[in-house]
Parts: structure tokens; sequence; C-alpha cells
């Protein structure tokens, strides 16, 4: 009998191709198994292959509990007609719910909650895990494969406002607290997945109050900030991940913020009208010298008013997309992908949350995540960091673990000038 060894080379080939679950089981084959898909040749080629495909996330949360399905960003061509939206039906796959066995993430309109994504992890302010923990406690997870881990638990005063970073040099992700303007918490960041972890004071020169959520763009987070009490004078702060510095970009006025081929992007909504949205887009070509390409689009499509939609980012190819922001069963839900080079719109229509979610009557919040896909994301190198997926594991972590206890606000004697 003749015994054939199949080249290491073409192993690691043949596993590169397959969804991110299965590499992540072939793991427990053997030692040697676990060292080849551990190396960092073989994370990298994972991510460049078409079954890493870049994707678009939807987390859909009511009463707690987030649904998390997902898409290819390029679903079909286009037509060449350009007339009218073409439509498109497709379903999406649906990946876990979250969290598992009766805990919950608290809602959007709660204090506790804040929530953000970066280079394929999720991050959530506070997660509910018994009565008797009021605040809950940050959580991170990992969409594709269902792992989540906790981070400490931070006091705070008033709403919680953080953001989650990736620094794509030193490949670790940070979390960045954000206190309210007008009280004696302090801005506080924690390194994640690097042994010990702990939340460090940091200060920013500019006061303001977090107006958006946060999105994260080669190693820098960007949110939008208002400087007075009125909301009419508006900031972009942008916070280095890797060195924790901050910059601010003025804009004229209100905008949202967009990842647009990995430049950030300023969209302005100058009219809404009943089938027609009207936008200027502005995309920061140079941070140092403030140089920005601009643009004006007017997109129509007669789904949009009465299912009010808004830009959620851009795929890989350039085209810019929109999706609504509620989910009901009683209508369908949509996403539009508008190609500028092209003029051309293209409706899609999205089935399969509510056999997951829940056929519910009443609405429920679903939050879009475009995947960074000039980078692609590097959660692989992470997965070691996300392995409590069972809820014992997960208890005997927030109860007994020494870093995992609220840490207080330092004494409000502490003067004005040393908290900004």
């Amino acid at each position: 009998m003749v015994s054939v060894s199949i080249p290491e080379e073409l192993i690691l080939e043949i596993l590169s191709r397959l969804p991110a679950k299965s590499a992540t089981r072939f793991h427990s084959v053997s030692k040697l198994w676990a060292s080849m898909l551990s190396r960092p040749y073989f994370k990298e080629l994972f991510l460049t292959r078409s079954s890493a495909q870049p994707l678009l996330l939807f987390a859909i949360e009511k009463n707690g509990l987030w649904s998390i399905f997902s898409l290819p960003q390029h679903l079909s061509p286009y037509e060449k007609s350009k007339s009218s939206s073409t439509s498109l039906v497709v379903t999406a796959e649906f990946h876990m719910k979250f969290p598992p066995d009766g805990m919950l993430i608290y809602p959007p309109s709660d204090r506790r909650f804040s929530c953000g994504y970066a280079s394929g992890l999720i991050y959530f302010h506070g997660m509910w895990i018994k009565e008797e923990d009021y605040e809950g406690v940050p959580v991170i997870c990992n969409p594709k494969t269902g792992r989540y881990a906790t981070v400490p638990a931070l006091a705070r005063y008033r709403k919680a406002y953080s953001f989650f970073g990736f620094d794509p040099i030193g490949k670790v992700y940070k979390v960045l607290f954000m206190a309210y303007p007008y009280c004696y918490d302090r801005h506080k960041i924690l390194t994640f997945g690097t042994g010990e972890m702990r939340w460090r004071k940091i200060k920013c020169s500019v006061r303001h109050e977090n107006v958006s959520e946060g999105i994260c763009i080669n190693g820098v987070v960007y949110y939008l900030g208002d400087t007075s009490e009125k909301m009419t004078d508006f900031v972009v702060v942008c916070f280095d991940v890797r060195s924790e510095k901050f910059n601010f970009i003025y804009p004229e006025s209100y905008c949202e913020l967009i990842n647009y081929n990995g430049k950030l992007g300023l969209v302005y909504y100058d009219d809404y009208a009943d089938d027609a949205i009207e936008l200027r887009l502005w995309v920061l070509e140079d941070e140092e010298k403030q140089e920005w390409s601009k643009y004006a689009y007017t997109l129509r499509d007669d789904k949009f008013l009465p299912h009010y939609v808004s830009i959620v980012g851009v795929t890989v190819t350039g085209e810019i997309v929109l999706s609504m922001a509620d989910y009901t069963s009683k209508q369908p839900f949509y996403v539009f992908y508008f190609n500028p080079e092209r003029n051309t719109l293209q409706r899609v229509e999205i089935q399969g949350f509510g056999e997951y979610h829940g056929a519910f009557d009443q609405r429920s919040s679903v939050h879009v995540f475009v995947d960074d896909c000039s980078r692609f994301y590097r959660f692989a190198d992470h997965v070691e960091c996300l392995n409590v997926n069972e809820l014992k594991l997960l208890k005997s972590k927030i109860y007994d673990g020494p870093n995992l206890k609220p840490e207080k606000s330092e004494s409000e004697s502490e003067s004005e000038e040393d908290f900004w």
C-alpha cells in the first residue's frame, strides 16, 4: 500500500477557501493542524480568499436580544436601464443571537447602551447579567464565530459614550469611553486582548457632547460631536487608536460620517422629497492639508420616504449603500446600492430575518455594519481572545475575575482643568 502525503501548502490552500466557522473547527483536528492554522501566513491567506469576501452585517435589536445576519457586499450586476431602480430579492445568512441564555443588551434608549464595530468585531457597552448588576458589563463579540468576551466594567455618571477601534499596525483593539461633558466622569481608554485589562485616563482638549456613533477607518475612530448646548456647533472628533491622540475637523453643519473606500466621508442631506434624496458627499483626501473631494447626487426611489433610509457605508467597488433603520414582519426590508459612476440605483429586498428574529408587529432597530473592504478585517488574529462561548465560563469570568469590578470615578474635588 502506497501512502501519499498531501503537501502542507496544498492543505492550507484548501482550508483558506472554507467559511470562517469551518476553519475554526479544524483547529481541533490535531496539534499540527492547530499550529498550521495559527500561523500568520494562513491568516493572511484566509482573509484574502473569496470565502472571506467583504460583508454587510445586519444586527437587529428587539427587547435586549440581537439577531445578527450577513450578506455579501456584491450581489449581482447592475441592469443597463437607468430610468428606475432594479429589484432583487435575497436571503440573508443567519449567524447568531446575542447574548445567550437570558442575558440582555441594554436597549438604545437606555443610558447604558453604546455599540461599535471595528475590523470584524462588535462591541456593546452594557450587557445585563443579573438583577444586581445595574450597570451591566461591556462585551465584545465575533459575529462570524459566535465567540465573545467581557471587558472590565466601568461606572459612569451619565449616558455611556463608547467607541471601538482597531490599530492595524499594533493589531490591537481599544475601547474609548468619552464622558458626558457636564459631569465629573473622566475620559477613559482600554486596550483589549493584551493580558490584564484596565481603564486608563485620557484627556481631550475640546469639550463636546457626542451626537453620533463612531466609525473606525484605518486606525482612526471618527465621530460627530457638538461643542454648544443647542446642537449648533459641530466637530468631527478624530481619535488615532495607536497614538491615542485627538484631532478635530469642523464641518459646515450637521452631517453623517461614513467609511468611503478607506477615507472619511461626510454626508449632508440637502433635501428629502417623496421619492428623492439630494445629498452632498465630502471625502477627506488629505487630513493634514484638509483637502476634500466634493460630490453631489440625486437618488430616486418610491420606497425612500415610506421606509426612511440613510447611508450606511460604501462597498469595495465604490457603491454607496443605503438602508432602512427599522424592521417589522409586516413590511419588506430594503437596502439600496447606488453606483456613482453609472448613475444606477439597485433596490434589494432582504428576506430571512423573521425566520430567526421572530415575527414582531412592532418595529425592531437595525444596525448595519459595512466591512472595511480595503484592509480586510483582522479578527482572525484575535480568535484566541474570544474563547468564551458558554454561559458557565462567562459567569466565572464575570464574578470571579479580579479585573472586572466597575472602576469608580475619581474624587469630584479634582479641578476642571485637570479633567480637560
